[in-house]
Protein backbone atom coordinates (compact mmCIF):
# COMPACT_ATOMS: atom_id res chain seq x y z
CA UNK A 1 0.00 0.00 0.00
CA UNK A 2 2.67 2.53 1.02
CA UNK A 3 4.83 1.59 -1.96
CA UNK A 4 1.93 2.15 -4.36
CA UNK A 5 1.09 5.47 -2.71
CA UNK A 6 4.76 6.54 -2.96
CA UNK A 7 4.84 5.57 -6.63
CA UNK A 8 1.67 7.49 -7.51
CA UNK A 9 2.85 10.51 -5.53
CA UNK A 10 6.16 10.42 -7.44
CA UNK A 11 4.51 10.12 -10.87
CA UNK A 12 1.46 12.36 -10.66
CA UNK A 13 3.19 15.74 -10.91
CA UNK A 14 5.05 14.75 -14.08
CA UNK A 15 1.79 13.56 -15.64
CA UNK A 16 0.01 16.76 -14.63
CA UNK A 17 2.83 18.85 -16.11
CA UNK A 18 2.63 17.05 -19.44
CA UNK A 19 -1.13 17.49 -19.63
CA UNK A 20 -2.37 14.06 -18.61
CA UNK A 21 -1.69 10.38 -18.68
CA UNK A 22 -2.60 7.05 -17.20
CA UNK A 23 -1.62 5.30 -13.99
CA UNK A 24 -2.39 1.60 -13.60
CA UNK A 25 -2.23 -0.09 -10.21
CA UNK A 26 -1.74 -3.84 -10.26
CA UNK A 27 -3.85 -5.24 -7.46
CA UNK A 28 -5.41 -8.68 -6.92
CA UNK A 29 -8.82 -10.30 -6.87
CA UNK A 30 -8.32 -10.17 -3.09
CA UNK A 31 -8.99 -6.42 -3.39
CA UNK A 32 -12.48 -7.14 -4.68
CA UNK A 33 -13.51 -10.29 -2.85
CA UNK A 34 -12.26 -12.41 -0.01
CA UNK A 35 -11.95 -16.11 -0.55
CA UNK A 36 -12.83 -17.26 2.96
CA UNK A 37 -9.30 -18.32 3.76
CA UNK A 38 -8.17 -18.79 7.34
CA UNK A 39 -4.51 -18.87 6.37
CA UNK A 40 -2.38 -16.83 8.82
CA UNK A 41 -1.59 -13.40 7.39
CA UNK A 42 -4.31 -13.57 4.75
CA UNK A 43 -6.40 -10.89 6.42
CA UNK A 44 -3.53 -8.39 6.28
CA UNK A 45 -3.00 -9.18 2.59
CA UNK A 46 -6.71 -8.81 1.83
CA UNK A 47 -6.92 -5.54 3.79
CA UNK A 48 -3.95 -4.08 1.92
CA UNK A 49 -5.52 -4.99 -1.43
CA UNK A 50 -8.85 -3.43 -0.43
CA UNK A 51 -6.93 -0.30 0.57
CA UNK A 52 -5.54 -0.07 -2.96
CA UNK A 53 -9.09 0.07 -4.33
CA UNK A 54 -9.72 3.09 -2.11
CA UNK A 55 -6.43 4.64 -3.17
CA UNK A 56 -7.35 4.35 -6.85
CA UNK A 57 -10.79 5.84 -6.22
CA UNK A 58 -9.42 8.74 -4.24
CA UNK A 59 -6.77 9.56 -6.83
CA UNK A 60 -9.34 9.27 -9.63
CA UNK A 61 -11.22 12.18 -8.06
CA UNK A 62 -8.05 14.17 -7.36
CA UNK A 63 -6.41 13.72 -10.76
CA UNK A 64 -9.36 13.83 -13.19
CA UNK A 65 -9.28 17.61 -13.49
CA UNK A 66 -5.70 17.26 -14.73
CA UNK A 67 -6.64 14.65 -17.36
CA UNK A 68 -4.76 11.95 -15.43
CA UNK A 69 -6.59 8.63 -15.30
CA UNK A 70 -5.93 5.96 -12.69
CA UNK A 71 -7.33 2.43 -12.69
CA UNK A 72 -6.71 -0.89 -10.98
CA UNK A 73 -6.18 -4.29 -12.58
CA UNK A 74 -7.14 -7.27 -10.43
CA UNK A 75 -5.68 -10.55 -11.65
CA UNK A 76 -6.51 -13.94 -10.23
CA UNK A 77 -3.76 -16.55 -10.03
CA UNK A 78 -1.34 -15.96 -12.90
CA UNK A 79 0.89 -18.64 -14.37
CA UNK A 80 4.17 -17.17 -13.08
CA UNK A 81 6.92 -18.36 -10.71
CA UNK A 82 5.11 -16.53 -7.90
CA UNK A 83 2.39 -19.19 -8.08
CA UNK A 84 4.23 -22.12 -9.69
CA UNK A 85 6.85 -22.89 -7.09
CA UNK A 86 7.29 -25.45 -4.30
CA UNK A 87 6.58 -22.98 -1.48
CA UNK A 88 3.28 -21.79 -2.97
CA UNK A 89 2.26 -25.38 -3.60
CA UNK A 90 3.03 -26.30 0.01
CA UNK A 91 1.30 -23.24 1.53
CA UNK A 92 -1.71 -23.01 -0.78
CA UNK A 93 -2.02 -26.66 -1.71
CA UNK A 94 -2.04 -28.28 -5.13
CA UNK A 95 -5.83 -28.62 -5.09
CA UNK A 96 -6.35 -24.88 -4.50
CA UNK A 97 -3.87 -24.00 -7.25
CA UNK A 98 -5.47 -26.46 -9.67
CA UNK A 99 -9.00 -25.17 -8.97
CA UNK A 100 -8.92 -21.63 -7.53
CA UNK A 101 -12.67 -21.11 -7.96
CA UNK A 102 -12.93 -19.59 -11.42
CA UNK A 103 -16.14 -19.73 -13.43
CA UNK A 104 -14.14 -20.50 -16.56
CA UNK A 105 -12.46 -23.89 -16.47
CA UNK A 106 -8.83 -22.79 -16.19
CA UNK A 107 -6.35 -22.96 -13.35
CA UNK A 108 -4.46 -19.73 -14.00
CA UNK A 109 -4.58 -16.82 -16.39
CA UNK A 110 -1.50 -16.16 -18.50
CA UNK A 111 0.73 -13.10 -17.95
CA UNK A 112 -0.27 -11.82 -21.41
CA UNK A 113 -3.89 -11.61 -20.23
CA UNK A 114 -2.89 -9.16 -17.49
CA UNK A 115 -0.57 -7.16 -19.75
CA UNK A 116 -3.30 -6.89 -22.41
CA UNK A 117 -5.63 -5.36 -19.81
CA UNK A 118 -2.90 -2.93 -18.76
CA UNK A 119 -2.20 -2.02 -22.39
CA UNK A 120 -5.88 -1.30 -23.02
CA UNK A 121 -6.17 0.90 -19.91
CA UNK A 122 -3.04 2.83 -20.93
CA UNK A 123 -4.27 3.30 -24.50
CA UNK A 124 -6.38 6.01 -26.08
CA UNK A 125 -9.17 3.44 -26.44
CA UNK A 126 -9.67 3.77 -22.67
CA UNK A 127 -9.31 7.56 -22.62
CA UNK A 128 -12.57 8.00 -20.69
CA UNK A 129 -12.00 5.19 -18.22
CA UNK A 130 -10.86 6.19 -14.74
CA UNK A 131 -11.35 4.96 -11.20
CA UNK A 132 -12.29 1.40 -12.12
CA UNK A 133 -11.27 -2.00 -10.82
CA UNK A 134 -10.82 -4.30 -13.83
CA UNK A 135 -10.81 -7.99 -12.90
CA UNK A 136 -8.76 -10.34 -15.07
CA UNK A 137 -10.00 -13.33 -13.18
CA UNK A 138 -11.75 -15.98 -15.28
CA UNK A 139 -14.94 -15.17 -13.37
CA UNK A 140 -13.52 -15.56 -9.84
CA UNK A 141 -15.08 -12.36 -8.47
CA UNK A 142 -18.47 -13.21 -10.03
CA UNK A 143 -18.86 -16.23 -7.73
Amino acid sequence: MIGTWNTVESAKDALIERGGGSIIVINSTAGLRTNGTTMPGAQAYIASKHALVGLVGGYAHQLAEHNVRINGVHPTTVDTPMINNPVSRRVLGDAALANPGHLLSISNVEPIDVSDAVLWLASDEARYVTGISLPVDAGFTAR
